[in-house]
Formats: structure tokens, C-alpha cells, sequence
């Protein structure tokens, strides 16, 4: 996963790919206009034969079936979390801890920073590598540096010591957001 936002090149890939087929058909309506033909496009009053009936019909499942794809893809914006099995030293005993109520104390403590307007906190990856991926939306004039050096040092080594993970990757994302009154968009 390399962005919080996995649907972003592929919107940007299917986006290109319609701007050129709407260049490629305005370009195509141009010439046509100019060039102004003087005999029909296609010869003959006939319909066309079943074969290209049935393969424009498919052609439009098919794309019809992307586009739903692509809706689908729109929804699945956050990353699948992971889920924590902790068994006791004896193997007696096991606990099974979602991965998002491992780190809502995190969270929490996270936004009760004063710049900090909300928290997605969730832990994911394998649980030989865990990575705790965060999505913070602040206030327009929060102090960036300052907020991820609250993290690092105040609220990361808790959440770690918590877990009991020496190690515990973090991938931050954040979002600025006006401070009061009507969002700016």
C-alpha cells in the first residue's frame, strides 16, 4: 500500500483515459464539421448485421461492470486492520483484541491535542510487522512539526509499550481543516 488514498491512481487513470477519448471524439466532430463530407458515413438505409448488436451489447456490460468496479474501489478507503491474538505464558489462556481497540486509547489521547480536530487510528500489517497508519485531521494554522513531535515522543512510546512492540512502524496523513465556522472548499 503506498498512499491512505489506494483508489487515487486509478481514478487518475481512468480520468486520463476519458479526457483522451473526449479529445479523440471532439477532434473527430471538428473535422467532420470542416471537411463537411459530401457523400453519407456509412453506405446504405440497412441495420447492421446481429454480430455487432451483440458485440456492442457486451462492450457495454463490460464497461458497465468497470464502472461499478471503480464505485467499489471508492469505498474501500481504509486500511483492513489487524487483529491482535495474544495467548498467556502458560498457553492456558488466548484474547483476540481488534486492532482499532488496541490503539483507541492512542487516539484519544492524540486528539486531545488543542490542534487536533480528529483521529483514524488503526493498526495493520502482519503482527511480525505491524504498522500503525493515522489519518489526523487539524485546524488550518496547527503547527505540523509540533504535533508529529507530540506524537513521537509523548504518545508512540506508551502505544508501544502497551503492545509490547520494541518496534512499531507509523505512516501519518494529515489533513487540514478550517478552524471554525463553514468548511472552505
Amino acid at each position: 500500500m503506498s498512499s491512505l488514498n489506494r483508489p487515487a491512481r486509478l481514478n487518475r487513470s481512468v480520468l486520463a483515459l476519458c479526457g483522451l477519448v473526449l479529445l479523440a471524439a471532439g477532434g473527430f466532430a471538428v473535422f467532420a464539421y470542416f471537411m463537411r463530407w459530401s457523400r453519407p458515413l456509412v453506405p446504405g438505409t440497412a441495420l447492421p448485421p446481429t454480430w455487432v448488436l451483440v458485440v456492442t451489447a457486451a462492450a457495454a456490460v463490460i464497461i458497465g461492470l468497470l464502472c461499478v468496479g471503480w464505485l467499489g474501489a471508492q469505498l474501500n478507503r481504509k486500511p483492513k486492520t489487524t487483529t491482535w491474538r495474544l495467548t498467556s505464558p502458560s498457553r492456558r489462556g488466548r484474547t483476540t483484541l481488534p486492532g482499532t481497540v488496541a490503539v483507541q486509547p492512542f487516539a484519544d489521547e492524540v486528539l486531545g491535542y488543542p490542534e487536533v480536530r480528529s483521529v483514524d487510528a488503526r493498526v495493520t500489517g502482519k503482527p511480525a510487522s505491524p504498522l500503525l497508519v493515522l489519518l489526523i485531521r487539524v485546524n488550518q494554522d496547527a503547527e505540523l512539526a509540533e504535533v508529529r513531535r507530540r506524537i513521537n515522543d509523548d504518545s508512540l512510546p506508551r502505544l508501544r509499550q502497551a503492545l509490547e512492540l520494541p518496534e512499531l512502524a507509523v505512516r501519518t496523513e494529515f489533513r487540514c481543516t478550517a478552524k471554525a465556522g463553514p468548511r472552505i472548499r
